[in-house]
C-alpha cells in the first residue's frame, strides 16, 4: 500500500520511524456531470477574477479572507516556518482507557507501518505495551496543513491510528432530543428487549452495500444496451407514525423470528430468551366463569319465582275450598231451620 505521510512516533525519548497508510477505501460508484442534451462533460475551470482568464495550478496559492473581504496571501514557506513540533512526528501525549474516547470524535483511520529494519524493535515494543495495558495512546500529528488529534490502538499485529476531532469541534446536541414528555412502560421495554434478542448478532464482515450492487448492475445493463429491469420500489416510510407501539413491537418480533426460520411458538433457547408475556388488557366482556355464575344465579332466581308463583296459585285454591265449605254449612243450617219450621206449623194445624 502506498504511504501518504512519512515521519516518526515520539514515545518519550523513543523515536519510531513509520509510514502512514490509509486503512479505509471508498467503494462508492462515482458519477460525472454531463450536458444532458449531447452527453458532453461538464468541467470546472479556475479563473482569476481580475484577469478573467483560466489559471494553471502552478500559479495558484493560498489566501485568507479577512472580515472586510480583503485577501491576505499565505505561502507554503510561511506555514513551514511555524513552530509545529508535530510537523513530521506523531507525538504521544497520554495513555487512556479506550472507553474514554467518544465515538463522535472518530474520523479517518490509518495503519502505521514500521519504516525500515531499525524501527521493528521499538514498533513491536509500543504495540505489546498497548496490548498489555489495554489502553489507547492519544497523540498529536500534523497532516494536510493542520495539526490533528489521533488515537493509536492495536489491530491484529499492527498499530492503527484513528484521527480524532478536537473536542471543540463536537457540537452539543441541543434541541435534538424530543421535547414532549413520554413515558415508556415496562411492557414496551420488555418487547423491545425481546426484539433485540430475536434479531441477535451479526458478523459485520458479511454485510455489503446492496445499493452499490444495484447501481453497478444498472451501469452494466446500459453498457450492453439492454433495458434495465424494473425494480419494485421500496416501501415508503409512514412518517414515523406508530398507532399501537405494542402491536408494532409484537409484529416485529414475529417477523424477525420468521426471517430466522424459527417457529413462533418454538421451545429453543432463543425462543425462550425472546419469549414475550402477553399484556393483560381490561375488557368489558364477562369471562366464561362469570357467565356460568350468572346463569346459575338466573336459574336459582327462576326456580324461586316458580315456587312463589306456585304458592300464589295454591293460596287461592285453599280460599276457594274454605268458601265452598262455608257455603255448604250455611245451606245445611238453613235446611235444618226450614224443616223445624215446617214441623212446628204441622203441629199447630193438628191442635186446631
Amino acid at each position: 500500500m502506498r504511504s501518504i505521510w512519512n515521519g516518526a512516533i515520539s514515545f518519550g525519548l523513543v523515536s519510531i520511524p513509520i509510514k502512514l497508510v490509509n486503512a479505509t477505501e471508498n467503494h462508492s460508484v462515482s458519477f460525472r456531470q454531463i450536458h444532458t442534451k449531447d452527453g458532453g462533460r461538464i468541467r470546472y475551470r479556475k479563473v482569476c477574477e481580475l484577469e478573467e482568464r483560466e489559471v494553471p495550478s502552478a500559479e495558484i496559492g493560498k489566501g485568507y479572507q479577512d472580515a472586510d473581504g480583503s485577501i491576505i496571501p499565505i505561502t507554503d514557506q510561511d506555514l513551514a516556518a511555524l513552530p509545529i513540533p508535530t510537523a513530521k512526528t506523531i507525538e504521544i501525549v497520554a495513555f487512556v482507557p479506550a472507553d474514554r474516547i467518544d465515538p463522535l470524535q472518530m474520523d479517518a483511520a490509518y495503519y502505521l507501518s514500521a519504516s525500515g529494519v531499525p524501527a521493528a524493535k521499538p514498533y513491536t515494543l509500543l504495540r505489546e505495551a498497548l496490548k498489555r495495558s489495554q489502553k489507547v495512546a492519544i497523540a498529536k500529528y500534523a497532516l494536510r496543513g493542520r495539526e490533528r488529534l489521533g488515537m493509536l490502538r492495536v489491530v491484529d499485529d499492527v498499530i492503527a491510528m484513528h484521527g480524532l476531532l478536537w473536542p471543540d469541534e463536537i457540537r452539543a446536541p441541543e434541541g435534538v432530543a424530543p421535547e414532549t414528555h413520554v413515558t415508556v412502560r415496562d411492557a414496551e421495554l420488555d418487547l423491545a428487549d425481546a426484539l433485540m434478542d430475536t434479531l441477535g448478532e451479526v458478523d459485520i464482515s458479511t454485510l455489503h452495500d446492496d445499493y452499490r450492487d444495484a447501481v453497478e448492475e444498472l451501469i452494466a445493463s446500459k453498457v450492453e444496451g439492454a433495458t434495465p429491469a424494473e425494480r419494485t420500489p421500496a416501501a415508503e416510510a409512514g412518517g414515523g407514525k406508530v398507532i399501537d407501539l405494542i402491536a408494532a413491537l409484537e409484529s416485529s418480533v414475529r417477523a424477525a423470528r420468521t426471517a430466522r426460520g424459527e417457529a413462533s411458538g418454538g421451545d429453543s433457547a432463543d425462543d425462550k430468551v425472546a419469549e414475550v408475556t402477553p399484556i393483560a388488557r381490561k375488557s368489558s366482556r364477562a369471562t366464561p366463569k362469570q357467565v356460568g355464575g350468572k346463569k346459575s344465579t338466573a336459574s336459582s332466581a327462576s326456580a324461586s319465582a316458580s315456587a312463589a308463583s306456585a304458592k300464589k296459585k295454591a293460596a287461592p285454591t285453599k280460599k276457594a275450598t274454605a268458601g265452598k265449605k262455608t257455603a255448604a254449612a250455611r245451606k245445611a243450617t238453613a235446611g235444618k231451620k226450614t224443616t223445624a219450621a215446617k214441623k212446628t206449623t204441622t203441629k199447630r194445624r193438628a191442635s186446631a
